[in-house]
């Protein structure tokens, strides 16, 4: 746990409960309190960097669309008052949005931008293929420190529980395809034209691709982009492939190595230090597919695996 996030919890025990229990004790078993969502200190990353702006002290308290008629606007200023006088709680009008009194439905429908079904505590199969990878770890992300009811945890559960089989596989067999589309076909081909913003472009997706890879293929969702290497190094116990994304990422491209080399599809320029890493990350891919028996074939082209993913 953090110090942010230890921080949170003080103020939870040591102030939000009381008012709960002291103004609130009817409803006690009914709000589920805990610091999610939006915001680096939700993920346990910030720093003295991230903390120029939407910091402070403070948590989110999830209750029922019923009993946010109930009681959860009468909660929701009883909560403000005691933000603000909370010393040094910092708040802003960005973060007063992220903490404070929310509905479930509101705060998971809202990171998803789909309408959840939080009373049958589940989403479509339409609805998961239309999530990205860090919604859904931004939805499952910090600490709940008490919840009753367990509505609210019933929901982060089940999407924890990762995509269902064949969503899975869909996502999987995209970035194959992306991965190879960009770092084993069109970056060469960029090179070999001489426009090296756009192979630019195709080394950045390959990475972007490349990193959502490993996380699928872990069964683990990626925060948002910018804190996706942080937890990939985080991830990636024996950091070889970490290492070989950030060599890709760190090398200086090259023109030179094109210098006299036409394109052609089945021979890779290997005089291009980022074809070699290329093809370097593709491997270790290529071995966790099979690991997770997703692919008999061996091949370091990630177009070929596509079929053998989705077809099973």
């Amino acid at each position: 746990m953090t110090d942010v996030t230890e921080k949170n919890r003080r103020f939870y025990e040591t102030a939000v409960a009381d008012l709960i229990h002291t103004r609130f004790s009817e409803y006690e078993d009914r709000i589920a309190v805990g610091i999610a969502g939006e915001g680096s200190d939700c993920f346990g990353y910030d720093d003295e960097i991230s903390r120029d702006h939407d910091f402070g002290t403070g948590v989110c308290l999830w209750v029922t669309d019923e009993d946010l008629k109930r009681f959860g606007y009468q909660l929701s200023i009883a909560y403000n008052e005691l933000v603000d006088r909370e010393e040094r709680s910092y708040y802003t009008e960005r973060l007063r949005e992220r903490r404070g009194v929310m509905t479930i439905h509101n705060f998971y429908s809202d990171i998803l931008q789909v309408d959840c079904d939080i009373e049958h505590c589940r989403l479509s199969e339409e609805d998961w293929q239309r999530l990205d990878h860090s919604c859904l770890k931004t939805a499952t992300n910090g600490v709940v420190f008490r919840d009753d009811l367990g509505v609210f945890t019933a929901f982060r559960n089940m999407l924890l529980e990762y995509y269902p089989e064949r969503v899975w596989r869909i996502r999987i067999s995209q970035q194959l395809h992306e991965y190879a589309s960009a770092l084993q076909v069109n970056y060469a081909r960029c090179m070999t034209r001489r426009d090296t913003v756009a192979a630019e472009l195709c080394r950045s997706q390959g990475i972007r691709s490349a990193m959502e890879l490993y996380f699928l293929l872990k069964r683990t969702y990626p925060p948002y982009y910018k804190w996706t290497f942080r937890a990939l190094k985080e991830l990636d116990e024996e950091g070889l492939f970490t290492a070989k994304i950030q060599e890709l990422a760190e090398t200086v491209i090259r023109p030179d190595a094109w210098n006299g080399t036409k394109y052609h599809p089945n021979r890779p320029n290997f005089k291009d230090s980022i074809i070699c890493l290329a093809e370097e990350i593709a491997s270790l891919l290529e071995e966790l597919l099979i690991e997770q028996q997703l692919t008999s074939v061996r091949s370091r082209y990630m177009e070929i695996h596509v079929n053998e993913v989705l077809n099973g």
